[in-house]
C-alpha cells in the first residue's frame, strides 16, 4: 500500500546551516535580501496554506538577533541555505552557523527612516534614484538592520532606524514614504565666533565725510594759459619778515614797470595793482601842488566865480 504524506497547516519552521552566496557563484543576490533554500523546503511550503510572496523570519538563537527576508530559488544542498553576506553580519552569523527559518506574514510599509553610515552616499549625483533601484530587489525591511547599497564599485551601508506600521514591513507593491537622518559621520560646521562691533549702530552705517582743505584749487589766466608765479626779490631794507610778495599776472614786469621802486610789501588778503611807492609819490605831489596854488593866490584878491560851491558873488567889475 502506498501512502502519500503531505504537510498541512500554515506554519513552516526549519533549522539550516548558513553560507554566503559566493559559495555557489550567486554573488548578485548581495544586492537584495533574498536567500536560496533547498528543494525539500519548496515541497513543504507548497503543501501549506501560506501567504505569497513567501517571506521568512531569520533568527540566530545564540544571539537572539532577528531579521526578515524573501526567497529567490530552491536549489541549495539539503540542510543548507545561502544568503547575502551583509545579512549574516546583521545576524552575527559565521559560515556554517545554524539559523532558524520560519515563514512570516508582514504588513505593507507606509514609512521608513534611513540613516547612511557615511556622508559619501549623499554626494552621489542622484541618491534617491539609486536607492529606489536597489530597494526593488528587497522584499522587506526590519528595524535595526543595516542594508547594503552597491553603486559604482563601492558599497554603502544604511541603517533602518524606524519603520511603520511595525518594526518589520514588506515593501512589495506598496507606496512607502522614505525619510533620511543625518549620516553617522556628519559633523556640524564650525560657526565663526561673534565679535560685537565697538561702533554705535548709527556710526557704523554712516560713511565718514572727507575733511575740508581750503585753498587747494588752482588758478588760470583769462587767456586760458596756466598761471606762472614769480616771486620778486626780497629787499634787504625790509625790516619785517613773513610778508607775502606781490603776485604778478604774467611772466613780464609788474604794472609799475620796476620792482626796485617798491619800498614796502603789501599786506595779506589784498590784491594791489602797482606799488605803494608810486601811489605815495603821486599823493605827495598832489599835496605839494595844492599847497603851492594856495600860496600863489593873494589874500586880498577878490575871489573868482566857482560853480556849485554855494557862495554868493557880485556882478561888479
Amino acid at each position: 500500500m502506498y501512502f502519500n504524506y503531505r504537510y498541512h497547516g500554515t506554519s513552516f519552521e526549519q533549522t539550516y546551516r548558513c553560507y554566503p552566496a559566493s559559495f555557489i557563484d550567486k554573488s548578485h543576490i548581495e544586492n537584495g535580501d533574498k536567500i536560496i533554500m533547498p528543494p525539500s523546503a519548496l515541497d513543504r511550503l507548497a503543501s501549506l496554506h501560506i501567504d505569497y510572496p513567501m517571506l521568512f523570519e531569520l533568527r540566530n538563537a545564540s544571539t537572539d538577533r532577528v531579521s526578515h527576508c524573501g526567497v529567490l530559488e530552491f536549489i541549495a544542498d539539503e540542510g543548507m541555505i545561502y544568503m547575502p553576506y551583509w545579512m549574516m553580519e546583521n545576524l552575527l552569523l559565521k559560515e556554517g552557523d545554524p539559523v532558524n527559518v520560519k515563514n512570516a506574514t508582514l504588513p505593507k510599509g507606509t514609512y521608513v527612516k534611513l540613516q547612511p553610515h557615511t556622508s559619501d552616499f549623499l554626494n552621489i549625483s542622484n541618491p534617491k534614484a539609486i536607492l529606489e533601484t536597489t530597494l526593488r530587489n528587497f522584499s522587506c525591511l526590519t528595524t535595526g538592520d543595516s542594508i547594503m547599497v552597491a553603486y559604482n564599485n563601492k558599497k554603502y551601508y544604511i541603517d533602518i532606524i524606524e519603520s511603520k506600521p511595525s518594526s518589520a514591513i514588506t515593501i512589495i507593491e506598496t507606496d512607502c514614504e522614505v525619510d533620511f537622518a543625518p549620516p553617522l559621520d556628519y559633523k556640524e560646521p564650525d560657526r565663526p565666533a561673534f565679535v560685537p562691533s565697538t561702533k554705535a549702530p548709527a556710526e557704523a552705517d554712516v560713511p565718514e565725510e572727507p575733511m575740508f582743505h581750503p585753498f587747494t584749487g588752482s588758478g588760470r589766466r583769462l587767456d586760458g594759459k596756466p598761471l606762472k608765479y614769480q616771486a620778486p626779490p626780497v629787499s634787504s631794507d625790509s625790516g619785517s619778515k613773513g610778508k607775502q610778495p606781490a603776485v604778478s599776472g604774467g611772466n613780464g614786469p609788474s604794472s609799475t614797470g620796476s620792482t626796485s621802486q617798491s619800498g614796502s610789501r603789501q599786506t595779506q588778503g589784498k590784491l594791489v595793482f602797482g606799488s605803494n611807492a608810486s601811489r605815495s609819490e603821486r599823493s605827495q605831489k598832489q599835496k605839494e601842488v595844492v599847497k603851492e596854488t594856495k600860496q600863489e593866490q593873494p589874500s586880498n584878491e577878490e575871489a573868482k566865480f566857482q560853480a556849485f560851491t554855494g557862495k554868493k558873488y557880485s556882478l561888479k567889475g
